[in-house]
């Protein structure tokens, strides 16, 4: 029997291996998921299937993380953030194989900004409040808040209303 102290208050698919004791209470987490055991997950978050998560990121409340993306140290996440499917997120501005820099630079998404499905971010890089990455953009520079950005590389096209929760 399974006493009151060690409940979850988050839903844990069976079939994800999530070593972090550090996630928000309503959070769900779906199936092919892996937390590794630092990882900081707040509160109400979705992380849907097939996605990853290292040990220095941290993720605020609200978030949600379509499937099929991995999140690699230095990666913080702020309250209300979405990610499309299959963003990419990189932490190593010259990778090589079993070469690791010294710290992994911070990547930030700012409060309420929204990373469409396969866009691609450097590292480094803060995506401003309210900003939002068309899918497919690969984001070279900063994004600032309620910047609409599209292309290869990310140019900003627009700015969002940030009264409007969807940002029209």
């Amino acid at each position: 029997m399974i006493s009151k102290a060690q409940e979850k208050d988050y839903y844990c698919h069976p079939l994800s291996d999530v070593q972090s004791s550090d996630i928000g209470s309503g959070t769900r987490i779906w199936q092919f998921v892996v937390v590794l055991a630092k990882a900081q997950i707040g509160r109400n978050c979705n992380i849907n299937a097939h996605c990853f998560v290292e040990n220095d990121v941290i993720v605020g409340d609200n978030v949600t993380v379509k499937c099929g993306n991995y999140l690699w140290d230095g990666l913080r996440l702020e309250d209300n953030v979405f990610v499309g499917p299959n963003a990419t997120f990189t932490n190593d501005r010259m990778p090589r194989s079993q070469v690791y820099p010294e710290n992994f630079p911070v990547t930030r998404v700012r409060q309420g900004a929204s990373i469409g499905a396969g866009a691609i971010i450097l590292p480094g890089l803060t995506i401003g409040a309210g900003a939002m990455v068309a899918a497919g953009a690969v984001v070279t520079r900063d994004v600032p808040d309620h910047a609409l950005v599209v292309g290869s590389p990310a140019r900003v096209v627009r700015f969002l209303q940030p009264e409007s929760p969807a940002g029209r």
